[in-house]
């Protein structure tokens, strides 16, 4: 299933089952797993891992080097997971020497036009990305994230599960899960509870989530204070644990 006009390193480890696209370009030390489909002119470089079934559409650039001044050809990893669509031009970087060395997409993660995962950024599972959102290096998006059109996350920032991240919203500091950031500059606008209703979250467990971020942005509380209280309320809400671990993993301060 590999089409003649494709040029694909016999160093590299294409499954038989995976389909690889007219000209494009695999290199040596690239990894793909059965069911996966690879496009025209898809280029991908690098010790790039790719699991099974995705579908990789033309003109995406995966693995190469980091858009790092920093980079001096360190061998550095990137790891693609399980049915992930990526859409046409998308550019993921693996990662450098000065981080994990390694760049990380999960599973199920549907990511569109013109996006650009940089280098040492991990990425969870069932993400939706999109076009035009960027990842800045080294940012952590956890699982069933929202970025809209144009989007981005600044280096180093994190994305709480179930955030979203609203059009054009150009974010710096971390974002804790379940809420909504958009505006210029981007703050908070609730909590994603359509996204919620829609992965089976209750309304009681909405209301819940509803009151802690109360705390956060409504209370008058300092940031410390109401995770104080959030964390005694995750021990009958265990839905706020989510929001609890996004809250301590915050190096940036979050978005306020």
């Amino acid at each position: 299933m590999i089409h003649p006009t494709a040029i694909v390193s016999p160093r590299a480890r294409v499954d038989a089952g995976a389909t690889v696209g007219p000209y494009a370009v695999i290199g040596d030390e690239v990894e793909i797993g059965a069911g996966t489909t690879i496009g025209p002119h898809v280029v991908i470089q690098g010790q790039t891992t790719i699991g099974r079934d995705n579908h990789i559409f033309q003109f995406s650039s995966i693995g190469d080097q980091p858009q790092d001044k920093k980079y001096r050809g360190e061998p550095t990893r990137l790891v693609i997971g399980d049915r992930n669509t990526i859409r046409e031009c998308c550019t993921i970087s693996r990662g450098t020497a000065q981080d994990q060395g390694v760049t990380i997409v999960g599973n199920d993660n549907w990511i569109m036009a013109y996006v650009h995962i940089a280098h040492d950024c991990v990425l969870g599972d069932n993400i939706i990305m999109a076009n035009n959102a960027t990842l800045a290096g080294h940012c952590h998006v956890e699982d069933w994230v929202i970025f809209g059109g144009f989007s981005g996350l600044h280096q180093f920032c994190r994305a709480g599960a179930h955030a979203f991240l609203g059009m054009y919203a150009a974010v710096s500091r971390d974002v804790p899960a379940y809420v909504m950031v958009g505006g210029h500059p981007p703050g908070p606008h609730g909590i994603n509870q359509e996204g919620l209703k829609r992965r089976g979250f209750t309304a009681g467990q909405i209301a819940n989530i509803k009151g802690a971020y109360k705390l956060i942005y409504r209370s008058g509380l300092k940031l410390d204070q109401a995770l104080a209280k959030i964390d005694s309320l995750a021990e009958s809400q265990p839905e706020l644990g989510l929001l609890a671990a996004s809250l301590h993993a915050s190096t940036r301060s979050v978005v306020r």
